[in-house]
């Protein structure tokens, strides 16, 4: 059965909207199947130098266009990554609060996010690019769902499991022990934060691996549609995650067999919803043998991938290597993606305090509106509920400012255009929608610039530091969960627009290393360590390498969105550290003083100490996300427009001319 076209291949590289088509739950693979066991498929053409001066073709599979079902299966586990991310973000500072870390230290917990962020995903996208096994994104994504769950299960049961290590090895004498409770309570703050920095290790080598199997799998016209998918998913996964972290699932009985508090039950819903979306996608999609510029195509079974001598070949890249060319990819970006990794690290400045502290802070806004210390569970339902209506914010933001950014697809760059036949195709353009004008009794009027990308992240970059400012006003919850609602505009625009133009640009790097004579296209699937000698000979059967030397590999898709994150995370380290020393300064100056709390039995694990109450730090720190998201504002002014925008300004233009010129 043929697969149905989509309509979500949205010729517009810059719209990111996916549009519904038809169901089809027929799995997918990149190409279509060679009758020798491994599979290509139709194939669009560049040439690589040879020896003796000629040129090889270098075959690049045509993967076929994806329906609906297959962009929906293929984002649904960004569904279940988020859902499981929001564990950390709903709960996580709550959570480490009422074990007894003070908020100082959980800043410095929180650099997990960064650690993880600067090493899993640059290096599994890296290791992932020079496999060339059919299940090689596939198996990264098995394996940190593996590691999820473990963590997950170890955020869950952590009491439990501190209170049998300290019965196993002989801790106090008993449960009215004192110096137990104390072994418990030190026991599960360790077991929870080597779970938190697992937790956040796997998730961020998951995400790097669904980012690189859509770049491996999707047709390049539907790079856009499936990122635009990925950013709905994932904002999908925010509400899922924050509505069930809303519920009060202790008093739902048919979450009872669960046992334990809302934190343990809404851990193992959101591991088992990361489950079944993960299975969706390895179950609905098939990746292909890499098929190396030699022509060579690599056996998927596993005996072969482990003993064979081409395998034996890809074992030879050493971590070394990977690094080097980790290293050598950043300093040779391409100058606009090089831009937005720039912005993000003031964006991220701002985002990462409002991501881990929201919920904490509408707990000591409700602290202060009380004027006591709230219940515990109760601040951080509500703080769910407003990051709640922050997800909801963020999808419809999603789907309604890419309509500003829509291009007519008849004013962008036609196969074989030159600027003579783009002129008298726009002539006859103008014609046509003139006659049109006049059959309506319309003036004519030329088509106006829609937005520009670049200038919808300033805007949004503006929004968020506003908002974080409107802090030094806001003394009442509901204003608390307003100021977080809005912020889902700015968050709909940070999960599409850094990428859209990052995706552009890898799609122009790809095409220009196609159209230029003795390059080497840009694969988005392909390896990041290529088998050439440092002396750039062809070790590829070109005994003279003559042909080799100059030749410019571009760098692999999954590597530059691994270094993209690597600006995301980076500033995490930066925010980590000045969080904890507001924290220092504001809250925790001198010893702790205890506070008159009205629910007593709350404190439990607290040191007789309050978690809410007396404690503005977190506004503070937002505050001061609000100036770098400011800096960000500036900087982003000087992203450059990408190729579509540039194409569609240059078509205002002539149409403007042939306009005046036939008025003339």
């Amino acid at each position: 059965m043929a697969i149905p076209l989509s309509a979500d291949a949205d010729p517009d590289p810059t719209s990111q909207i996916a549009w519904p088509a038809t169901r089809n739950r027929q799995r997918t693979a990149s190409t279509t199947p060679l009758d020798n066991g491994c599979r290509s498929g139709e194939t669009t053409v560049s040439y690589q130098s040879v020896a003796g001066g000629g040129k090889r073709p270098h075959v690049e599979p045509k993967r076929v266009r994806f329906s609906t079902w297959n962009l929906f299966t293929l984002s649904a586990s960004m569904a279940g990554a988020q859902v499981a991310w929001t564990i950390e973000l709903g709960y996580g500072t709550p959570f480490l609060l009422s074990l007894g870390i003070s908020e100082q230290v959980t800043s410095l917990v929180w650099l997990a996010g960064p650690i993880s962020g600067l090493v899993a995903q640059p290096l599994i996208g890296a290791i992932s690019d020079s496999s060339t096994s059919k299940y090689r994104r596939r198996y990264w994504i098995c394996l940190s769902t593996a590691a999820l769950v473990a963590a997950i299960l170890g955020l869950a049961y952590c009491v439990s499991m501190a209170a049998l290590l300290v019965d196993l090895y002989g801790g106090g004498f008993g449960d009215w022990d004192p110096e137990r409770d104390k072994q418990v309570t030190n026991v599960a703050i360790a077991i929870a934060v080597v779970a938190f920095y697992a937790l956040d290790f796997a998730l961020n080598a998951l995400q790097a691996s669904l980012r690189n199997l859509l770049l491996d799998i999707t047709p390049p016209e539907q790079l856009n549609a499936g990122n635009a998918w990925h950013s709905r998913m994932t904002q999908a996964g925010n509400i899922v995650g924050y509505g069930f972290g809303f519920l009060p699932l202790a008093k739902i009985p048919i979450f009872s067999f669960l046992g334990g508090d809302q934190f343990r039950k809404f851990c193992i819903i959101s591991m088992a919803i990361l489950v079944i979306t993960v299975w969706m996608t390895c179950w609905f999609h098939e990746e292909e043998a890499y098929v190396n510029q030699k022509g060579d195509r690599c056996a998927s079974d596993l005996f072969t991938r482990i003993f064979s001598p081409v395998a034996h070949t890809h074992r030879q890249n050493k971590l070394t290597d990977i690094l080097e060319n980790i290293y050598n990819a950043i300093t040779d970006l391409p100058q606009p993606i090089r831009k937005v990794c720039l912005v993000q690290l003031c964006a991220f400045m701002g985002w990462f305090p409002f991501l881990f502290y929201s919920t904490t802070y509408v707990g000591q806004v409700m602290a202060y509106q009380l004027d006591g210390e709230p219940d515990i569970e109760h601040a951080t339902r509500i703080g769910e509920l407003a990051m709640l209506l922050y997800s909801i914010v963020a999808v419809i933001a999603g789907v309604v400012l890419p309509r500003l950014t829509l291009r007519d697809s008849r004013l962008l760059s036609q196969d074989g255009d030159d600027d003579a036949s783009r002129t008298e195709r726009l002539r006859l353009m103008l014609k046509h929608r003139q006659e049109e004008a006049v059959q309506r009794g319309k003036k004519f009027k030329v088509p106006r610039m829609p937005l520009l990308l670049r200038d919808i992240w300033v805007g949004a970059m503006l929004l968020f530091s506003v908002l974080m400012f409107s802090t030094f006003w806001i003394s009442t919850v509901n204003q608390a969960a307003v100021m977080i609602s809005a912020v889902g505009v700015c968050w709909g625009v940070a999960c599409w627009v850094p990428f859209a133009i990052v995706m552009e640009d890898v799609n122009e790097s790809r095409a220009a290393s196609v159209r230029r004579p003795g390059r080497h296209s840009l694969d988005e699937s392909g390896p990041l360590v290529q088998p050439q000698s440092s002396r750039g000979e062809n070790i590829e059967g070109d005994a003279s390498g003559e042909a080799s030397v100059g030749i410019t590999q571009p760098v692999a898709g999954g590597t530059i969105l691994g270094i993209h994150n690597l600006a995301i995370v980076t500033p995490q380290f930066i925010i980590a550290l000045v969080a904890s020393a507001i924290f220092h300064v504001v809250d925790e100056t001198g010893s702790p003083v205890a506070i008159p709390d009205p629910n007593p039995s709350l404190g439990d694990g607290l040191g007789g100490h309050t978690t809410y109450y007396g404690k503005n730090g977190v506004a503070w720190v937002l505050r001061f996300g609000g100036l770098c998201a400011l800096v960000g504002a500036l900087v982003a002014q000087s992203v450059p427009a990408t190729k579509s925008e540039r194409e569609m300004m240059e078509s205002v233009e002539i149409l403007s001319t042939l306009r005046d010129e036939e008025e003339a």
